[in-house]
């Protein structure tokens, strides 16, 4: 093997020309396209660490209004209860009330009706006694007719 310096000499700028080529022509868009696909690979895992922060605030969000939500719920179930409680002790207090009122009356209707009875019986014996003593007076009978006769009145107002 012989060495031959211009056939070095061309061989050294042959490289450096092929390799100028390469850089401008295949090599740089080469790494301009790998630069790219590296910037669009970084801008998609950015976008999907936002996107997935975002989740995790809006389930964030959504776990707390559906904690609310619940504590509504249970504060109506809770006022609704109370509510039926205090209707529920509102119309107990009213039929008692109802009927107590009823009971009076019931009383008031009863005594009145036993004095009306009285009444009426104190005037039917005041008109039998007044036909017994016209009657005792008319046949001026001896005591045991007239007994007789007293106990036959009595019975016919007891009929009555």
């Amino acid at each position: 093997m012989d060495f031959y310096p211009s056939s070095t000499v061309f061989t050294i700028l042959a490289f450096i020309a092929l390799m100028l080529l390469l850089n401008k022509y295949a090599f740089g868009p080469l790494f301009a396209v790998m630069e790219k696909r590296r910037q669009l690979i970084q801008e998609q895992m950015n976008t999907a660490a936002s996107s997935r922060q975002e989740a995790e605030a809006s389930m964030a969000e959504q776990k707390a209004a559906l904690e609310e939500a619940r504590k509504e719920a249970y504060a109506i179930i809770e006022q609704a209860r109370t509510t039926s409680s205090m209707q529920a002790d509102e119309i107990v207090l009213s039929a008692k009330n109802e009927s107590a009122r009823l009971k009076n009356e019931a009383l008031n209707d009863i005594e009145s009706e036993k004095n009306k009875a009285i009444s009426a019986l104190r005037a039917e014996v005041g008109g039998i006694s007044v036909q017994i003593a016209s009657k005792i007076i008319e046949k001026q009978v001896d005591e045991k007719s007239q007994e007789a006769l007293v106990d036959k009145y009595l019975k016919e107002v007891g009929n009555k």
